[in-house]
């Protein structure tokens, strides 16, 4: 029995690792939220089942090798104990591989975490139940040891929970800390005007367009990549801003109600952009009442003497501003008059006027509130990326940079990494878009490939995060695609068979239209596909699900 159980711990301590850091990984990604953690599980419960059978048999193993001597039934026991540990080794080394979009991220709360879960186990291991009866102090029967080694991994499946709760009390007291400090700087640099960047989607490339125009004439400071979250924005305050820093952009990110005034009670900015507003997260929000409440709670932290950039184009930011207005309510001063920016169709406040295509990129004329005006040449296409460079000239200007000044940074703009990031290689044009996940994000870009002169394909997981509407939202981008592209690629099933639904009802042709596993079969083949005269190629890269919705 002894050999038996060896047999069973050396493939138990394999398969509990990659339990663990798999199902950490998607924590991670869960943002280590419990909810979102056991949604997730149940929504994805096909890639995890074989857990729940682990600790159902483990459970059961451990009764019967507890309270039988059969030779036979031990035996049968064991080998199914082995084959489901040998099955759980080469699945999760399998979806480790996979699972590399965005790696797991070996922080220091999730080492507290691991730690806590393998001492959770040690202790479980003392026990005499489960460790053997004990009898003169030696242990005589391995028997269900065996079977809770089994039941210890598939208890992976929810052990990142319990570790999580655990250990909050320290976790909250760390990120109090932290906060804390984080604050004691900002106090510490009074001159340092704060803005707080906003949006449904857009946010990022509205951060990262402020920083190149903002330098022409300030030390600025940005949250790097996504870091948009209190403690990404704790990390970037403790780590990165300087007293020579005149100005620091901080984007601003939320899943739920009162995230955004969570940011704003820790920064506290003086000017805020809100880059648009639209059905993203609605699994978390619910509702888009709840997410213009949610953007609007940065305007109403905006202090006397403060600005509120708005985008003119949204409708949903029109829609929350006009019932703000309407409501009679005591309103905070930023929305008594906001500044206006749009891309086309308007003369108020600042708006683009002559915009065109061209072999580098696009032209457009900006106009201001004051009257002045200034044509530009930029690196990026789409209209989607005309509002964000518009927002972000609003605010320079408005911070005392003139129009014609920002030629050159204008110019300078490049793509934030996979938001329309044009990438050329040869006869063929990449359009990575792979970071938008919204309906109207998605809606812009295909349209944008659609003004390209050459064979124009589409490859796309879908849109996730949508809420009860989320296959409704997906047939009505199989509608746009359909007039826009010459080909559909469709990555994966559930979340694409409302784009191809969408896309055959508008007539598109059902042999352009085509399904593939991996994203990277679906470029292969799109590499692959036959052209007239050598026409160019423009392969747009819309979305890409993370490793927890694959």
């Amino acid at each position: 029995m002894i050999i038996l159980t060896l047999i069973t711990l050396v493939l138990a301590v394999p398969a509990y690792w990659l339990t663990l850091r798999y199902n950490m990984h998607m924590f991670q990604l869960n943002g280590y939220k419990d909810k979102e953690q056991f949604d997730w599980i149940k929504k994805n419960f096909h890639m995890q089942w074989i857990l729940v059978f682990s600790m159902a048999w483990g459970f059961a193993s451990m009764l019967v090798m507890g309270l039988s001597q059969s030779r036979v039934l031990w035996g049968i026991c064991c080998a199914v104990i082995w084959l489901t540990l040998a099955v759980i080794i080469i699945v999760y080394r399998l979806l480790r591989e996979m699972n590399s979009k965005k790696p797991l991220v070996f922080t220091p709360r999730v080492k507290r975490m691991v730690a806590c879960i393998i001492i959770i186990a040690l202790l479980m291991l003392l026990i005499p139940y489960f460790a053997g009866r004990i009898k003169s102090g030696a242990i005589v029967n391995f028997g269900p040891f065996s079977g809770f080694l089994l039941w210890l991994v598939g208890s992976q499946i929810f052990m990142n929970i319990s570790a999580n709760d655990i250990n909050s009390p320290i976790e909250n007291g760390i990120n109090k800390h932290y906060i804390n400090d984080a604050k004691r700087i900002l106090a510490e640099n009074p001159d340092l005007t704060i803005i707080g960047v906003t949006g449904s989607y857009g946010k990022t490339s509205v951060k990262f367009y402020l920083e190149t125009l903002l330098r022409a004439k300030y030390s600025v400071l940005v949250t790097p990549e996504s870091y948009n979250t209190p403690m990404g924005v704790v990390k970037t305050i403790r780590g990165s801003l300087r007293r020579t820093h005149e100005i620091f952009v901080c984007e601003m990110g939320a899943r739920y109600v009162g995230e955004i005034k969570e940011l704003c009670d820790l920064v506290h900015p003086k000017h805020g952009i809100i880059a648009s507003i639209g059905p993203q997260h609605l699994d978390t929000f619910e509702s888009i009442a709840n997410i213009q409440m949610t953007k609007f709670e940065l305007g109403d932290s905006i202090p006397e003497g403060g600005m509120l950039f708005l985008n003119g184009d949204n409708e949903y930011i029109n829609e929350h501003l006009d019932y703000l207005k309407k409501s009679g309510a005591d309103l905070p001063p930023a929305y008594k008059e906001p500044v206006m920016y749009h891309a086309g169709g308007s003369d108020r406040g600042y708006y683009a006027s002559d915009i065109e295509l061209t072999a580098h990129g696009t032209r457009f004329t900006a106009h201001s509130p004051d009257g002045e005006s200034c044509t530009y040449d930029m690196k990026l296409v789409g209209g989607h990326n005309i509002i964000n460079v518009m927002g972000a000239i609003a605010v320079a200007h408005e911070m005392g940079i003139a129009l014609k000044d920002l030629r050159i940074p204008v110019r300078r703009l490049k793509s934030v990494p996979h938001r329309m990031e044009m990438k050329n290689q040869g006869a063929v044009t990449i359009i990575d878009d792979a970071f938008n996940s919204n309906p109207i994000g998605s809606k812009a870009a295909v349209e944008t490939l659609a003004m390209f002169d050459g064979m124009r394909i589409l490859i796309t997981p879908g849109m996730v995060e949508l809420g009860e509407e989320e296959a409704e939202y997906n047939r009505k981008f199989g509608t746009y695609a359909a007039s826009c592209c010459d080909y559909i690629l469709l990555v994966g099933g559930k979340h694409t068979d409302p784009i191809r639904e969408g896309a055959l009802s508008e007539g598109f042709p059902e042999k352009k239209c085509m399904r593939f596993d991996r994203v990277e079969e679906a470029i292969d083949y799109a590499y692959g596909i036959k052209t007239r005269n050598d026409e160019h190629k423009y392969i747009l890269l819309e979305n890409d699900l993370p490793d927890n919705y694959q």
